[in-house]
C-alpha cells in the first residue's frame, strides 16, 4: 500500500506491522453531521476496511472534543448545558456514521475523560523546558521546538494568519513568540473548570488530542488524519505537543482530507455554508450519500451538487442489479493500495457491473452493502 503522506510531502509506502494505531480527529458536537465531516470518515473508514482486508488488526480512535472555546460559545448561544449538546450532537453523529456503515472506532474517548491524562501531558512538557505559566496560563514555547511549523510547511507568514483565523490570539502580550498557544487557561464565569497546580481552569484544544492519543495508542502511532483544514494550526501543534511530552516521534504517516465545497466555497461552520447528512437522509437512502462521497478523490477539493445524489442513485441501481459475485476485487484492492483511488474503484465496479458480472464483495470493500441497498 502507498499512501500521501503530508510531511513528506509525497506518496509513499505504508507498512505497518500486524496491529495498526490509527487516529482520526472527531467533531466537536455542536453541529454535527456534516458532509465535510462525514466525506473524512468515509475515506478512513476505506483505509481500514482495505488493511482488515488484508489482515492487520486495525486499532482506530476517534475523539469527541466535548469541551473547548467553539462548544462552548455554542451552548451559550442556545441557552443548554454544553455537555447536554455534546450528549445530542454525538447522539446524530454517531447514528449518522452507522447509517452510513462506517466501522465503529476501537475508541471515542471524550475530552473532558481525560483531564488527568491532559494534566499529566502538560505537566511533562513544562518539565521538559517547552511550556510556561504565565497567571495560571500555561503556554507552549514553540521556539523550544527547532522544526514547529515542519508538518504543514505552511511558513511563518502563513502561519501567523491562520492562528489569527483560528482564534489563537497571536497578538496576547503574554505570549512569548505569537505563535505559542494555550494548554492550560483559568476559565471564565460559568465555564466549567478542573483544578490543576496552575490554578483552576480548563485545558486548550491542543493538548486534548495529543493526550488522547498518548493514552489510548502510545507515544508513536501508525498514521494519524483529520481534514485538512486542521493541519495547521491544529495538528502541527497536537504533534508539537505530543513529541515534547514523550521525547519520541508522534506520528509515523499523516494522512489528510481534502476540502468539500458548496457552491464553490468551503463548507464552514463559520459562514453556514453547509449540507447535514441527517437532512440528506431524510430524501434519499444512506448508502447513496456514501456512494455520492466517494467519486472525488480524497486529496483533491471538490463541489458538491445534489446531481451527485442522483448519480449516485443510478450507479447503486446498476451495481444491484449486477447481482452477487467477486468480479473486480482484485482490481479493487490495487486501486486502494495505489492512495486510496476509491473513484478508480468505483469505475472499476461499474465496469463489471454493466457487463452483467457480480460486484457485491468488491462494493464491501468500498463500504457499499448492497445487499441492504433499495
Amino acid at each position: 500500500m502507498r499512501l500521501y503522506d503530508t510531511r513528506r510531502s509525497a506518496v509513499v509506502p505504508f507498512e505497518p506491522g500486524p496491529l495498526v494505531s490509527l487516529y482520526v480527529c472527531g467533531i466537536t458536537p455542536y453541529d454535527a453531521t456534516h458532509l465535510g465531516h462525514a466525506a473524512t470518515y468515509i475515506i478512513y473508514d476505506t483505509l481500514q476496511r482495505r488493511l482488515i482486508d488484508l489482515g492487520h488488526e486495525v486499532r482506530y480512535v476517534r475523539n469527541i472534543t466535548d469541551v473547548d472555546d467553539d462548544i462552548l460559545a455554542a451552548a451559550r448561544r442556545r441557552g443548554v448545558h454544553y455537555l447536554d449538546l455534546a450528549f445530542g450532537e454525538t447522539a446524530r453523529f454517531d447514528d449518522d456514521m452507522a447509517a452510513l456503515n462506517t466501522l465503529a472506532p476501537w475508541s471515542e474517548p471524550r475530552a473532558t475523560g481525560a483531564i488527568p491524562d491532559i494534566r499529566g501531558v502538560i505537566d511533562s512538557v513544562i518539565a521538559e523546558g517547552s511550556a510556561y505559566v504565565v497567571d495560571g496560563t500555561v503556554y507552549f514555547d514553540t521556539a523550544a521546538q527547532g522544526d514547529f511549523g515542519a508538518l504543514s510547511g505552511v511558513g511563518q507568514q502563513r502561519m501567523m494568519v491562520l492562528s489569527q483565523e483560528w482564534g489563537e490570539h497571536p497578538d496576547d502580550p503574554a505570549k512569548r513568540n505569537p505563535l505559542d498557544f494555550v494548554l492550560w487557561r483559568p476559565s471564565a464565569r460559568g465555564e466549567p473548570e478542573w483544578e490543576s497546580r496552575w490554578g483552576s481552569g480548563r485545558p486548550g484544544w491542543h493538548v486534548e488530542c495529543s493526550a488522547l492519543a498518548l493514552r489510548e495508542l502510545g507515544s508513536t502511532i501508525d498514521l494519524h488524519g483529520g481534514g485538512v483544514d486542521l493541519l495547521y494550526p491544529h495538528h502541527e501543534c497536537v504533534n508539537s505537543v505530543a513529541e515534547a511530552a514523550t521525547g519520541e516521534p508522534f506520528v509515523r504517516h499523516w494522512l489528510h482530507q481534502s476540502m468539500v465545497h458548496l457552491d464553490g466555497r468551503k463548507m464552514s461552520k463559520s459562514t453556514g455554508d453547509l449540507v447535514f447528512v441527517h437532512e440528506l437522509r431524510d430524501r434519499c437512502p444512506a448508502p447513496v450519500i456514501r456512494l455520492a462521497l466517494s467519486v472525488h478523490h480524497y486529496r483533491r477539493p471538490w463541489n458538491w451538487t445534489d446531481d451527485l445524489l442522483d448519480e449516485a442513485a443510478a450507479r447503486l441501481e446498476l451495481w444491484t442489479g449486477a447481482g452477487e459475485g467477486s468480479a473486480g476485487i482484485d482490481e479493487v484492492r490495487a486501486c486502494l493500495d495505489d492512495d486510496l483511488d476509491v473513484p478508480g474503484a468505483v469505475l472499476v465496479l461499474d465496469h463489471y457491473a454493466n457487463d452483467g458480472q457480480g460486484v457485491t464483495e468488491a462494493a464491501a470493500l468500498l463500504g457499499v452493502d448492497l445487499a441492504s441497498a433499495p
